[in-house]
């Protein structure tokens, strides 16, 4: 089983954590390191809230702090540990930063995360013009692409083109006043459009 570290700050990335412990189909171990106390607006020195050594396959960030994530950052380079920090724009260490959890392309590096968790990826089943099944191969870690495709089985086929994305929307626990000007959206905004892509390009290949 893969261990994954979760570093959050008063309780930031429990979403995420239900979501691998949901449907992670018990692959992962998750350990949390928590920090909950506050802080000042900057940390030149963060050595006395991160630890030395860190025990896992990958870490995950969920620090809302700049200061911190550029540090465990440098820290998990120096450990030869991956680190996922979806949301953020880190230039210290190796920090793999996509726009979104949901767009986080498959990287070797990741192991089993990296196959369960990220870009989506779905098997669709139709009968007519229904939606009859939809399987969920790789999603979102938050839970938004499993929950979004059942809620549009045995939906009509135009109707789910457009609902599977707003669905994910009601899901998504991406902060939604986060407005991205290099993309142009919300995180929300952006994972339905990347949903809505994917099973756009599903049904596509069935015909």
């Amino acid at each position: 089983m893969q261990k994954i570290m979760v570093f959050q700050q008063n309780g930031s990335g429990k979403s995420k954590i239900d979501g691998i412990n949901k449907f992670g189909e018990k692959q992962f171990v998750i350990e949390t390191f928590d920090i909950d106390e506050p802080l000042a607006p900057v940390l030149d020195d963060t050595s006395q809230y991160l630890p030395e050594k860190i025990k896992a396959d990958i870490v995950l960030d969920y620090l809302k702090h700049r200061d911190l994530s550029d540090d465990l950052s440098d820290l998990c380079k120096k450990l030869d540990i991956p680190v996922v920090a979806s949301g953020k724009k880190i230039i210290t260490g190796k920090a793999i930063c996509p726009p979104i959890c949901c767009a986080l392309a498959k990287q070797s590096c990741l192991g089993d995360y990296g196959k369960v968790f990220g870009t989506p990826e779905i098997e669709i089943v139709t009968q007519k013009d229904i939606i009859t099944e939809i399987k969920v191969l790789k999603g979102a870690p938050c839970g938004a692409t499993w929950n979004a495709a059942q809620k549009i089985k045995n939906m009509p086929i135009e109707r789910a083109l457009t609902r599977f994305g707003l669905e994910v929307q009601f899901f998504c626990s991406a902060d939604p006043a986060n407005w991205d000007p290099l993309w142009g959206k919300s995180p929300v905004h952006l994972a339905a459009d990347i949903h809505g892509a994917v099973l756009k390009a599903g049904l596509k290949k069935k015909k």
